[in-house]
């Protein structure tokens, strides 16, 4: 069975970055598209960013939100089974807490194959 665990997270700063992992156990990442989805007290999930399954789609691609284009990268390590998001230029609005997600053999992420328990991002000066 899959398995995701979320590293990476804690307090920043604004403007100030921070480089989250999603490891995967079990299975082979790259027949995933992984995804990364954040949740903020009071408000409703919202998807960050995805990286498609490189195994069906050969070079993966990536997907963000308008709210972190050009701030936030997404890229995956297959040899390591893990998915990073680069978080530059962090604003207070990015404090949430940040799941990553699995899709088998998908362009797309919802988190069909499974959820991660959650890593906390705060930004505040």
């Amino acid at each position: 069975q899959l398995q995701l665990v979320e590293s990476g997270g804690g307090l920043v700063q604004p403007g100030g970055s921070l480089r989250l992992s999603c490891a995967a156990s079990g299975h082979t990442l790259d027949t995933y598209a992984i995804g990364w989805f954040r949740q903020a007290p009071g408000e409703e999930r919202e998807g960050v960013a995805c990286i498609s399954s490189s195994v069906s789609y050969g070079d993966a691609d990536t997907y963000y939100a308008d709210s972190v284009k050009g701030r936030f990268t997404i890229s995956r390590d297959n040899a390591k089974s893990t998915v990073y998001l680069e978080m530059n230029s962090l604003k207070p609005e990015d404090t949430a807490v940040y799941y990553c997600t699995a899709d088998r053999l998908s362009a797309y992420c919802s988190g069909t194959s499974g959820w991660g328990q959650g890593t906390q991002v705060t930004v505040s000066s």
